[in-house]
């Protein structure tokens, strides 16, 4: 009878999302597919120079009028199909993870964002160990009763704007890692602090009007004057900003009422894990105090550094180990959870060993690059033919829709380029002289590639700072898609809309 039950009822099998390092597998070996199909080509390279703040620079870029392919002995396009294995320091398939590990410098991508990772997963160890950041959001909670949902919009505008005024991406690590517990408290989730930090900075990176690092070099590059078209620009992040607001506080508020309709409830269970005490039973002394104030300091000094040096990822990195330093010391003199030099130590470390599942998927992000063209615009690639042969095609649009083609490539072409400074001295010389072609002002083709790069960067799994984010906020990359691809199209279709009403207007 029960034999009879389960053959006319059998179980239901739960769907799961592949594993991320899967996920990257997959694409990986996709990319190395495409070296067996497109040939490989390559660009000269010139100097561009353009004026920011009244300081003229210089950059090299790719010149648009030299791409070749490489040519057998028959003079037929030659491809470079990838090996499975490749020995001295070459690039084969199964090279990719350590080659992707080690691959860039401490400038960036990979292993400076990922011993940024380690260092600053390292210092807020320390911040943890000693109990002042859980004890803070229940005094904080406490105090806040009833204006809980204020914290979406104030936080989500502050980071917009970071990344709209000095280009804030990478720094959103640091900063979930304090935000995500409070969020936990709130009744939110991982994937509300994904939202309020990283989402928020690419949303301003995406639609700034003084960006150093995105619209002001494509301007430069373009022959636009620099930080010209500001006024639109800035209106254009307004509506976005509030977008970002509305979408990420209806998510919330529909969570903060039924928790196990989070996309990350499953992985949100270590934070839940980790709660600690109530407001009755909760320490917070002049201990907690400085320990706090030296947070404070520290994200301060950080900005500043930001905006007044142009400081990246080495020395914010040494600013937040500063930090956790004298946050030992502090935690040592007040005796916090009772710490000591050797707690201190171990509090280090395992900070920084939680941050190992995301420095991998941040590596194994950037090997997919090294597969298709990591050489750049000089070294015959996969990744050359590719930009080549979009400008041909859009080239051949209609004026409207080569407009809305760019902002198509520029959005695929940052799978491949996550750098808004790369992406653009490899595809602004193209896209420029493009648009004279087909009737698009230079200023549309500017903005087509900057929100194109910038939105979705919150996407491509080749994105180190959102593979990081992602990691310390312990949501899936897999349950991330499934989160926000209804917010991608939503950006896609604004962006559309903003890219052929600026063609229309006349945008210049």
């Amino acid at each position: 009878m029960l034999e009879q039950q389960i053959a006319s009822n059998p179980p239901q099998t739960t769907k799961v999302m592949p594993d991320t390092l899967v996920i990257i597998f997959f694409v990986a070996f996709a990319a190395a597919l495409l070296t067996y199909v497109v040939p490989i080509g390559s660009f000269t390279t010139q100097e561009a120079h353009y004026v920011v703040d009244g300081v003229e620079k210089t950059r090299s870029v790719v010149d648009p009028n030299s791409f070749s392919y490489a040519t057998d002995e028959q003079g037929e396009p030659l491809l470079s199909p990838m090996g499975l294995f490749k020995g001295d320091g070459g690039m084969g398939f199964f090279n990719f993870v350590f080659e992707g590990l080690v691959s860039g410098s401490k400038w960036g991508s990979a292993i400076g964002v990922i011993m940024f990772m380690l260092v600053i997963g390292g210092s807020f160890g320390v911040v943890m160990a000693t109990g002042t950041i859980d004890n803070g959001i229940l005094r904080l909670i406490d105090k806040t009763k009833g204006n809980e949902q204020l914290f979406i919009p104030v936080i989500f505008s502050l980071f917009s704007l970071g990344g709209a005024v000095f280009g804030m991406g990478e720094e959103a690590i640091a900063f979930a890692i304090i935000i995500c517990p409070l969020m936990i408290r709130l009744g939110y989730d991982g994937i509300c602090t994904v939202m309020v930090t990283y989402v928020a900075t690419q949303i301003g990176f995406a639609s700034s009007w003084m960006n150093p690092f995105s619209v002001a070099i494509a301007q430069g590059i373009s022959g636009v004057p620099v930080l010209s078209g500001a006024g639109v620009r800035f209106g254009l992040w307004v509506g976005f900003t509030l977008i970002g607001i509305i979408f990420t506080m209806r998510y919330a508020s529909k969570i903060q009422k039924q928790p196990s309709l989070s996309f990350s409830f499953h992985s949100d269970q270590h934070f839940r894990d980790n709660q600690q005490g109530t407001v009755k039973d909760s320490r917070f002394n002049m201990g907690d105090i400085l320990v706090l104030l030296t947070i404070a300091a520290t994200i301060g000094w950080v900005i500043w550094g930001v905006i007044a040096h142009a400081w990246f990822i080495p020395e914010i990195a040494s600013q937040f180990f500063t930090m956790g330093i004298v946050v030992g010391i502090i935690g040592i003199l007040f005796n916090l959870n009772g710490l000591t030099m050797n707690k201190v130590a171990q509090s280090f470390k395992q900070g920084a060993g939680t941050m190992l599942e995301p420095a991998l998927l941040v590596g194994l992000a950037s090997g997919i690059l090294l597969l298709i063209g990591s050489g750049g615009a000089t070294e015959p690639s996969v990744l050359n033919s590719i930009l080549h042969s979009a400008g041909s095609v859009i080239g051949q649009l209609p004026n409207a829709l080569s407009a809305w083609f760019m902002l198509l490539f520029q959005s695929v072409f940052n799978f491949f380029v996550t750098s808004g400074s790369g992406q653009a001295a490899l595809t602004m010389p193209l896209m420029a002289p493009l648009a004279d072609l087909v009737g698009v002002t230079r200023q549309v083709s500017v903005l087509a590639f900057q929100l194109g790069d910038g939105f979705t960067n919150v996407l491509v799994p080749t994105s180190a700072s959102l593979m990081a984010t992602l990691g310390v906020c312990r949501v899936d990359w897999g349950d991330w898609v499934k989160f926000i691809w209804r917010f991608m199209v939503a950006l896609m279709v604004l962006s559309s809309i903003a890219v052929i009403t600026a063609h229309y207007l006349g945008f210049s």
